[in-house]
């Protein structure tokens, strides 16, 4: 079985995601989309793989929205991959982007948050056997509408959380989370994106640490879930 990976930017990692996924037997095939140099300057060329070749599209995070004038020139590729991935009945687990992203390419929309969204917060959900309550990682400003066809699976005082489409499944926040990439998006300007929010970096780092083994075992649980509920035929 072969996954393929969406890095939108070079800290965008798969983390727990990709290491359930592959203790599951999947082959994972990363790309990413914009380089480590070109991050703030993300208008890049880039040709996405035919969805048709793979099992399984995880479309992770990034730091742009998907309206972002500035990721005009490679995000309606990433679209009609989404589009055609659904239509071929191909599952998606879209993280975050992705999950925005696939709603997008389905029909729903992209808008901004009740209010931004950071560090390790509980959500409110229909199905705790699919999508625990958490704590999960927060770290978005934006939020999706679903696309026509979607159910609602969770919601947070900022928009929803969790939606099911056909045999696809998005989150807004970050299950995907470890301590290593936390500290790679800290000194990659997270960090004074929490100190504007009135929150310390170490501090998030120190509550990452003391949450390891019980959100190691969420996504575990989830991404589980996923694959025997949702993307099973």
């Amino acid at each position: 079985m072969r996954a393929l990976i969406i890095q939108h930017d070079h800290i965008s990692l798969p983390g727990l995601i990709g290491e359930r996924l592959a203790q599951r037997g999947y082959e994972l095939e990363a790309v990413t989309i914009v380089p480590a140099g070109r991050r703030h300057a993300p208008t890049v060329d880039f040709s996405f793989p035919d969805p048709g070749g793979y099992d399984l599209i995880v479309p992770l995070g990034a730091p742009w929205s998907v309206d972002d004038e500035a990721i005009g020139g490679w995000v309606g590729g990433e679209l009609k991959l989404l589009r055609e991935a659904h239509a071929l009945g191909i599952p998606v687990l879209g993280v975050c982007f992705g999950a925005q992203a696939l709603a997008t390419a389905l029909g729903g929309s992209v808008e901004r948050a009740a209010h931004a969204e950071l560090g390790w917060l509980g959500i409110e959900t229909d199905v705790p056997e699919l999508v625990p309550p958490g704590p999960w990682f927060q770290s978005h400003y934006d939020r999706f509408t679903l696309p026509p066809g979607a159910v609602e699976l969770a919601r947070s005082t900022a928009g929803p959380q969790a939606y099911r489409i056909g045999r696809s499944l998005g989150v807004q926040f970050h299950p995907e989370l470890t301590e290593e990439m936390l500290r790679m998006w800290l000194d990659h300007g997270l960090a004074q994106e929490a100190r504007d929010q009135g929150l310390e970096p170490q501090d998030l780092l120190t509550r990452t640490r003391e949450l390891g083994r019980g959100a190691r075992r969420r996504t575990f649980d989830l991404v589980d879930a996923f694959l025997d509920r949702v993307a099973r035929p």
